[in-house]
């Protein structure tokens, strides 16, 4: 009898736990109901009476307070006025609290609801608590101000407490049943459950336990497998990477085609020396090539390339590593003309990005693209191994590559992933030989991209244009017997950097960067790197800096912004002009604010090794990043990974698919010249503690989600693929043979 006590007052305590709970969050959920009846009332009443507030409103003061009073006729309105829009109050009924001055309210508003035209907030006066609504009234032609509402909250206590009394009732009449029902039940069957409990812990459990037990010890050894696997795998690593491609690929050898080579033999004065393009291809898939060894294939581009190749176009990388092999093929000008710097540049890079330019399609260009794309698909064709090989073709250099390698390799495991974003199909239409490119692609087993809506376009683009089926449950395109899937993968950057171990620490860096640029050693500075593109924002930037200065005087002579912009693509002509609008862009926000020892704007246009790159980035106070329309944008990432202090705040655009990953960014429309240089203004005033707070954060998801894991899906989904596709042809095999004996 004492065990039973003390359940039902266990039982009892806990259901009037819940009852507290329960409470909380009813009222809670009905104050929230209150406030939007009231704003809802606010509006409506306003809405009603709009046609005699606008007729009096600037002509007939004593109208507008009479009709002002007609509205707060309402028992639970206190007060009602009439405000301009330069926040000067035209009329107020009796008891307007003089606590809400017009002005004040429109300015709360225009900061916490922007561009909204009904806001409210709630406050207490000594009369009790009020809520003060706060409507927008539009003229025929121009705004004409803002009618407040004061609601009286006091009858939302009275509510409250009959609420309170009514819940309390029940919540003890339903736990008092419970608890005689639960006493009951525990009567009659609490000794047989007992028993029969003992009997199947003890290995003589009835038929009534035997299937719960079974999958109890199933559950909890599944559970301890994954533990112990998660536990061996631990963070995506270049050793992880490797033991997943011996795993499922039976460590086979990758190639992948790129048209931009990891390293560059550059001749100069001092002979032949080795350079890294700025290339975020290049930072991304470098690592995966040194963790997987295999084949690079691309354009040999370097004045020295030729001189450093063995008899058959190869040389292995990295220099002194040799990690693994590097294939060049060699364009002619007339060819890297027509297909680099023509069809691929001034036709699909912005047909590809909303960055107001207009594509170029020449037919010269395109058939020139073909042969290229044809001579580089040969080129990879020579160096598989084995008719099943695993190739990873890269950008919209070769969207037809994928298609000619299938047609020599027909059971290879083909990934293209698109760097860049994929436009919807209305804009990809425009392109004259858009069904090329999309069969090109289709002849991959997965086409890649950053992220999912650049995904739905591709398929979109498909289902407009060509002759198949979309499987949208699995995101992929049917054609005949061939299935290609639609992935996102967003691609990331190697953890931890290899570059870091040769970079200075922070400090030491601050003072060094600074000391080069002639700075104060107490000096602000914010750093952009990018390719010199339009599509990466640089005017903009530029623009946003000089805004900074003009609104926010404290940092002119302090705040200094570092632009290392690499000379790109210009022997385009629209990238010649370009670098002369950000020469002239620099030099006019220089000459305005600058001083004898103070230049805003430091433009740096050559290449940087990243090596120097990294420096920067651990110098800098911001990084600001403000693409215009971007694929990923992996320098995001880089100064993220840079700052291993965990200080320094990143600025990034919206329109950045690395928006999408890095949320503790402080994220802006870089068209907004005036968002971006608050945004500035507030990461130069953040405090460390947040900075850390945000930092640390981006960088655990860096840490997670590396280029290491990148590669490891595609090549897990890879692998799976071809195990079905294999089961899949042996079925077929062997149901042929069945057929033929049958026959």
């Amino acid at each position: 009898m004492g065990r039973t006590l003390r359940f039902l007052v266990v039982l009892l305590a806990a259901l009037g736990l819940l009852a507290g709970l329960g409470y909380a969050v009813l009222a809670r959920i009905t104050s929230r109901w209150f406030e939007r009846d009231l704003e809802l009332r606010s509006s409506l009443a306003v809405e009603a009476a709009r046609d005699s507030l606008a007729s009096h409103w600037s002509s007939d003061r004593a109208g507008l307070t009479a009709i002002l009073a007609n509205i707060a006729r309402d028992e639970r309105i206190m007060a009602a006025a009439a405000c301009s829009s330069h926040g000067e109050l035209l009329a107020a009924t009796e008891g307007y609290p003089a606590e809400f001055p017009c002005r004040s309210l429109l300015e709360r508003m225009r900061h916490q609801a922007g561009d909204a035209t009904s806001w409210s907030m709630a406050s207490d006066l000594a009369a009790g608590p009020v809520q003060v609504g706060v409507t927008l009234l539009e003229g025929d032609s121009e705004p004409l101000g803002a009618v407040v509402l004061v609601h009286d909250l006091r009858f939302l206590e009275r509510r409250e407490e009959t609420t309170r009394n009514i819940l309390l009732v029940a919540f003890f009449v339903l736990a008092l049943g419970a608890s005689v029902v639960t006493l009951l039940a525990a009567r009659f069957a609490w000794r047989r459950w007992n028993l029969e409990l003992r009997r199947a812990l003890g290995g003589e459990a009835t038929h009534e336990f035997q299937p719960l037990l079974r999958d109890v010890r199933a559950l909890a050894e599944r559970l301890s497998q994954e533990r112990e696997q998660e536990g061996r795998a631990g963070v995506w690593s270049a050793e992880r990477l490797h033991a997943t491609l011996t795993k499922h690929l039976h460590d086979e050898r990758i190639v992948i085609l790129a048209n931009r080579e990891p390293y560059i033999h550059d001749r100069g004065a001092e002979g032949v020396r080795v350079l890294h393009p700025a290339s975020g291809l290049v930072t991304a898939l470098e690592p995966v090539m040194r963790a997987c060894s295999g084949v690079w294939v691309a354009h040999g581009s370097g004045s020295a390339d030729r001189d450093t190749v063995d008899g058959k176009d190869r040389v292995r990388v990295p220099p002194g590593e040799e990690a693994y092999v590097l294939r060049r093929v060699w364009l002619s000008e007339a060819e890297e003309q027509g297909y680099y710097y023509g069809f691929s540049n001034e036709g699909l890079w912005p047909l590809c990005h909303l960055a107001h330019a207009r594509p170029v399609f020449r037919a010269e260009d395109w058939e020139h693209y073909v042969r290229v794309n044809r001579k580089f698909a040969d080129a990879v064709c020579e160096e598989v191994e084995g008719d099943d090989p695993i190739v990873l073709v890269q950008d919209y250099h070769f969207a037809l590559a994928p298609k000619m390698i299938r047609e020599r390799l027909p059971r290879a495991t083909i990934i293209a992933f698109w760097h860049i974003p994929w436009p919807n199909a209305e804009r990809f239409g425009i392109c004259p030989w858009r069904e090329e490119l999309l069969a090109g692609l289709l002849g991959a087993s997965v086409v890649g991209f950053h992220t999912r809506q650049h995904c739905n376009n591709f398929v979109d683009g498909v289902d407009a244009f060509m002759e198949s089926r979309i499987d949208r449950e699995a995101t992929a395109v049917v054609q005949g017997e061939r299935r290609t899937l639609v992935r996102p993968y967003p691609i990331s950057i190697e953890w931890p950097v290899h570059w870091l171990s040769e970079v200075p620490p922070v400090a030491q860096a601050r003072a060094e960067v600074r000391a080069e640029l002639g700075l104060a050693p107490d000096a602000l500075v914010g750093v952009g790197i990018d390719r010199l593109d339009y599509t990466k924002g640089i005017e903009e930037r530029l623009a946003a800096v000089d805004q900074l200065l003009l609104r926010y005087p404290e940092f002119r002579g302090r705040f200094t912004f570092l632009q290392v912009a690499a000379p790109s693509r210009t022997k385009i002509e629209r990238y010649r002009e370009l670098n002369e609008r950000v020469e002239a862009l620099a030099a006019e926000i220089d000459a305005r604010w600058s001083t004898e020892r103070y230049h805003p704007i430091v433009l740096l246009r050559t290449h940087h090794e990243p090596t120097a790159v990294y420096r920067y980035f651990r110098a800098a106070d911001l990084c600001y990043v403000s693409s215009l329309h971007d694929g990923m944008n992996l320098v995001a990432k880089e100064f993220v990974a840079a700052r291993d202090d965990e200080h320094g705040v990143l600025l990034l655009s919206q329109f950045t698919g690395a928006a999408r990953d890095l949320t503790e960014a402080l994220i802006v429309n870089p068209y907004d010249l005036r968002q971006a240089s608050d945004a500035l203004a507030a990461a130069l005033h953040m405090p460390a503690d947040e900075q850390r707070a945000r930092m640390r954060s981006m960088r655990r998801l860096l840490s997670e989600f590396n280029v290491y894991r990148w590669a490891g899906r595609m090549l897990v989904d890879a692998a799976e693929l071809r195990r079905k596709e294999r089961m899949t042809g042996r079925f077929g095999a062997g149901r042929a043979a069945w057929g033929g004996e049958s026959a």
